[in-house]
């Protein structure tokens, strides 16, 4: 066998293990979208946030709520613009998927800063008339809603930042 003809063999051979190494890859990614219920997640729907077991006491939190009659978990944490949404739905999917795969989440939730600041912005959008009334009066540093609402939304069960 002549040096051009075993450099096309070994070649195909990398070809073929790459192509074998990518199906796996696709192949273990399709099904672990499937398994953890991915589709699910392009939705409004509350249940799909307590696929993940953890998420269990704030959904019952939120079934118990004021709110269930006029917000899901993406109208108070997710923005509401289209496109903004939908980046931060990927983004914390992917920290979410993350967290669960490598078995990294702490036993008891707390919001982080990114997204206090979203629900913060969309407590304001939805109360914008009650804000605006109150928001004179403070004087150096603007009020958090859930510095006295720390609840709303889950009941007795959500933690401020």
């Amino acid at each position: 066998m002549t040096d051009e003809r075993a450099s096309a063999k070994s070649a195909r051979y990398w070809l073929a293990g790459l192509a074998v190494m990518f199906g796996v890859l696709v192949g273990l990614s399709a099904f672990t979208f499937v398994y953890a219920e991915g589709f699910s997640y392009f939705s409004d729907d509350p249940n799909a946030c307590v696929n993940c077991h953890i998420m269990r006491e704030q959904f019952d939190g939120w079934n118990r709520s004021t709110h269930k009659a006029v917000a899901t978990c993406n109208d108070c944490h997710t923005p509401h613009g289209f496109i903004d949404k939908w980046i931060v739905k990927g983004v914390n999917g992917f920290n979410h998927s993350l967290a669960f795969t490598l078995d990294t989440y702490p036993e008891h939730l707390h919001i982080r800063d990114f997204n206090a600041r979203i629900a913060e912005q969309n407590c304001r959008d939805c109360h914008t008339t009650m804000v605006s009334a109150i928001e004179h009066f403070v004087s150096d540093e603007p009020l958090q809603c859930v510095r006295c609402h720390g609840n709303v939304g889950h009941g007795n069960v959500a933690h401020g930042p």
